[in-house]
């Protein structure tokens, strides 16, 4: 019984008799790596339309869940790679949602810390959700072994990927 197929075999089979020279093995990793994340972006961003999200409203909303909930509005500019006074708006709009709201630091008088509201964790919580259920779709065809040796393998290309 033949193996099934998927769509970069098709790619590779295309480009194969085009470019003599083309490892199939590369080309199908690369490729599928490529499809994989358009896929899985595809499934992210309807998940925010869904919630009712902008990206960068979720991207706040991840930064800020992922430092416990409260964090000071320069260290999630940080975390987002923005400056920061950019972060501003995003926590004034999110404010506005009732996602986040502002508070007087307990450290720092002159500080105010933003902190995650429920309702901002629910719809967070939400569109992690959705894209957590597709990822655990996606991965569930390999076992608990393949998985770890397919992150172990992703990481390896990753370490030399960061070393450019």
């Amino acid at each position: 019984m033949e193996e099934p197929r998927d769509q970069t075999d098709l790619h590779v089979e295309r480009w194969l008799p085009v470019l003599p020279d083309l490892d199939p093995e590369i080309e199908g990793a690369v490729t599928r790596v490529h499809y994989l994340s358009a896929h899985l972006k595809r499934h992210r961003e309807q998940s925010l339309v869904d919630f009712g999200l902008q990206r960068h409203e979720f991207e706040t909303l991840h930064a800020l869940a992922g430092r416990g909930g409260r964090a000071a509005p320069s260290e999630l500019a940080g975390d987002l790679g923005m400056a920061p006074n950019s972060i501003t708006g995003r926590l004034d709009a999110l404010d506005r949602r009732g996602y986040v709201r502002r508070t007087p630091s307990a450290t720092d008088r002159r500080r105010v810390d933003v902190e995650l509201t429920e309702d901002g964790r629910a719809v967070w919580l939400g569109a992690m959700d959705v894209l957590g259920n597709e990822e655990y779709r996606l991965l569930g065809v390999l076992d608990e072994k393949e998985r770890r040796q397919l992150s172990d393998l992703l990481r390896r290309v990753m370490i030399k990927a960061e070393q450019a």
